[in-house]
């Protein structure tokens, strides 16, 4: 039987990337950034979100894409930032049909159409990609906020910087407890996420996650999910100090959803942890899979 750090380890390199599945993420989002360029004048277009920082998990689904244009589609910062959404979406409808495609605040999301079928499984195939219109501003980028109309300000190489200094002071586990909470968060039993946006995880673990990687996976899970429900109801400000609060979309009702959430995982965990205390190491892996899902491995 499994040990409780050989489950942990597991789950962990079960939320990664394999090579079947890096190799159909490269197929599609190429595909897009191809037909992108032919429809608008691009400076450059690069990988950007969760998928980039390595903090994405399974079922994987909204790799960002970010398409800097040229000044000659300038005209667009001119106007309400939701003309610019308009504008990609359709272009992306006649590649992929209404169905697939559909507009989001701040980017265009193209769904492939792939099933998710038992255990998070998609035979390696990514289910969708977010497409981000962009400008160069200086060092930073203005993306369009459909919600407000405006041009927000954002950088996401930034947010990388930040993501990859806090695996290395955590002892390079910090990427794998985020993905882990991510994926809890992704649970069905949940309905709809607890918390929204999922980024929000990730800039909360930047400073709920401190002091150093312990070396046990279950008591930093169970920690880690305590404090984030201690905090979840913090405005959490864009790490890169450009854009609204990351926690803008958190209204009273989803914190309070998300503290009972957060609340009933550490508690879950707890339970995990007495079950492998008292050396019923069945019963703890059981209610591992229980509060994650089914990629927590039983054997």
């Amino acid at each position: 039987m499994l040990t409780i750090d050989e489950a942990f380890r597991k789950f962990k390199s079960r939320l990664e990337l394999n090579e079947r599945e890096q190799k159909n993420a490269v197929e599609r989002h190429t595909e897009v950034r191809e037909y992108i360029r032919t429809k608008f004048a691009i400076e450059r277009d690069f990988l950007t979100g969760s998928y980039k920082r390595h903090t994405k998990t399974k079922p994987l689904k909204d790799i960002d894409i970010f398409f800097e244009m040229k000044q000659v589609e300038r005209h667009y910062r001119d106007k309400a930032a939701g003309v610019v959404l308009d504008d990609y979406k359709k272009a992306l409808v006649d590649k992929y049909g209404e169905k697939a495609v559909r507009r989001q605040s701040r980017s265009i999301n193209v769904d492939f159409g792939v099933d998710v079928k038992e255990e998070d499984k998609t035979d390696y195939k990514i289910l969708s990609v977010d497409v981000v219109p962009a400008f160069a501003s200086g060092d930073d980028y203005e993306i369009p906020d459909g919600d407000t109309g405006k041009w927000i300000k954002t950088n996401p190489e930034t947010h990388a910087e930040k993501a990859i200094k806090a695996h290395q002071a955590y002892g390079n586990e910090w990427k794998g407890l985020v993905r882990m909470v991510k994926y809890w968060n992704n649970n069905k039993k949940h309905g709809e996420k607890p918390i929204k946006p999922s980024f929000l995880i990730e800039v909360m673990a930047l400073q709920c996650l401190y002091g150093g990687w312990s070396g046990q996976f279950d008591r930093e899970i169970q920690s880690l999910f305590a404090t984030l429900a201690d905090r979840v109801g913090e405005t959490w400000a864009d790490p890169a100090g450009l854009g609204p609060p990351i926690s803008a979309s958190m209204d009273a009702n989803r914190i309070a959803t998300a503290k009972r959430a957060l609340d009933e995982a550490a508690r879950q965990a707890g339970i995990a942890i007495n079950h492998a205390r008292q050396g019923r190491n069945g019963e703890a892996l059981r209610a591992w899979r229980e509060l994650f899902g089914p990629m927590f491995p039983l054997s």
